[in-house]
Parts: structure tokens; sequence; C-alpha cells
């Protein structure tokens, strides 16, 4: 194993970001009035990747470090309002940029998935709310297996079952997981999902099956009835681990989920598809260049 430094870094994944939008992304944008920025698309998209694997704890401190150690990388760099302006505007760039990688790894035509909620806390729940920007949108919401209150959005999530994030949406916190799964499934067509306790239900499982072609599996209740055969549970248990293992990796790894310092909605959705994004691209990192960017180490010779 060897050293790989931020500068590589930096310079991988502006490769592999221009080429695409050389070819694809560019497309997208056609249309959009006004001059072309000084900072390229590619740049932007190429920090909001980025931030994840050099986690300072607020957006203003990240590009400080960059403009100080990498600024001949990015001699253009903005402000942070108008950086941070950028991003939001080409969120739905990087989104489309994460579909395509997921497409060239063929993780969009698998046969089996894995769904899971989880909490992401806004505000404290005694602190009022009345005046905060997620006003109207989040709520109040209890997670059984953290013992906690909470008030802000559900994460709802689908893997593979190697863990990586297929889609994702955010749902106020008091949503039930039926009804925040609904949100997703109508995207996936002819799967079987592989579900926990919280998906159980035989009129509402078939009423899915109808609507969306998708089969759902999912443990045994203590008191069912009709209930899966041991081999079976204890397979769909040691799969479950997998997706608790993405949520935890994507939770911790980098900016912490929970932690990632928006004001509004757009900033939230905008931070969270750069962590999905930059969760998926550490993923090709390893794949193709063998690179650990949690310890930012090579394995061997790559073809960079």
């Amino acid at each position: 194993m060897a050293s790989i430094d931020i500068e590589t870094i930096l310079t991988i994944v502006y490769v592999l970001v221009d080429d695409w939008y050389e070819g694809e992304g560019k497309n997208l944008l056609k249309g959009k009035v006004g001059s072309h920025p000084k900072f390229k698309a590619s740049e932007v998209l190429t920090l909001m990747l980025s931030a994840d694997y050099i986690p300072y704890p607020g957006e203003h401190q990240f590009l400080e470090f960059i403009r100080a150690n990498h600024g001949d990388l990015f001699p253009k760099l903005p402000e942070q309002s108008q950086y941070n302006r950028r991003c939001r505007n080409l969120r739905h760039l990087l989104e489309s940029l994460r579909r395509y990688w997921l497409n060239e790894l063929g993780a969009l035509t698998q046969s089996y998935y894995l769904l899971d909620t989880k909490p992401l806390p806004l505000v404290g729940y005694k602190r009022r709310k009345s005046h905060s920007d997620f006003a109207g949108e989040a709520d109040y919401g209890y997670c059984s297996s953290r013992k906690l209150y909470y008030w802000g959005y559900k994460l709802v999530l689908l893997t593979t079952l190697e863990g990586l994030p297929i889609l994702y949406e955010l749902v106020p916190a008091s949503s039930d997981e039926r009804q925040a799964a609904e949100t997703l499934l109508p995207y996936v067509q002819n799967a079987t999902i592989i579900g926990d306790k919280g998906f159980i239900g035989a009129e509402w499982q078939a009423q899915m099956l109808e609507q969306t072609g998708n089969r759902f599996l999912t443990p045994n209740r203590h008191n069912q009835v009709m209930s899966l055969p041991s081999g079976i549970q204890k397979l769909l248990n040691s799969v479950r681990e997998r997706i608790e293992g993405a949520f935890h990796e994507i939770h911790n790894t980098g900016r912490h989920l929970e932690r990632l310092l928006a004001r509004t909605r757009v900033g939230l959705v905008t931070r969270l598809i750069g962590k999905m994004a930059s969760h998926l691209l550490r993923h090709i990192l390893k794949q193709r260049f063998k690179i650990d960017i949690q310890t930012f180490q090579v394995d061997g010779i790559s073809d960079f």
C-alpha cells in the first residue's frame, strides 16, 4: 500500500467528472440563459464530491482549505455565497452523474434490493420550530431503535444487496414506513425488495405487487400466524445487516449525515445529493483505481 495525496485525488475526480460533463452533462444544461461562469460546472461538481473526503465541519472551512492549499487547481474558486448558489443550481446535474455511474456499474437492473428508513433529525425536540425554514415540511417523529423523539425527516434508502445506494428520498419524520417506501417503489419494476418488519402487511404488499410488480420479503414477527421457513428467515436477517452497514457508512464516513449544517430544504437536499454521489464514487475509486479514500492509500499500480 502506498499513500496518495489530496491533489492527486482531486485531479482524478475532476477527470472523471469532466469526461462525463463534456460527453453528456453539458447537454443537460442547454437552454439556460446567461453568460458562462468562470468557475466551470465540472469544478463545482468535483468539489461537491470531494467535500466528503476532506470533511471540514462547514463549507467555509472546506473552501478556504482548498483555496490555501490547492488554489492552483481551482484558480477561479468563488467566494462561499456564490459557490453555494452554484452547488444548489447544479444539484440535479450531480444526481444525473450519480445515476450515470450506477448504470455503468449495472446497479439499476438488479433483481433484488434492500429497503430501509432512518431518522434524520434537524433541530432538538424541545426547540421552537415555527421560525425554522423547514417548518411545514419536516415534523415530529420517533425512532424506536434509538428510542429517539426528534423533529426532521426520515431518509428512505433503497440499496443493492452489496449496500450500494440506488434511490433515496426525504419524507416527514412522522411518515409510516410503508408510506415512505411508496415514494421510491414506482421507480423500480419487477424486483424483490427485502425490508424489515415495518413493511409487513399482506394487503399493502399485494397492492405494491399489483402497482409496481415488486415483491416484498420481510422477516417474521413473533406473533405472526404464517411465517417463513427458518432457513429463509436466517438468510433475510443476514442480508438485512448489509443495509445497516450502508447506513452506518453513509452516516459516519466524511461529514456526518445529521450534521450537514443546512438551513433550508434545498440546501439539505443539495448536501444529501453530494453525500450519496461521493459515497458511490468511493466505491468506483476502490474498484477502478484501488484507492481507499478513507486512508488515502492506493493498493499497487493503478491505471490513472
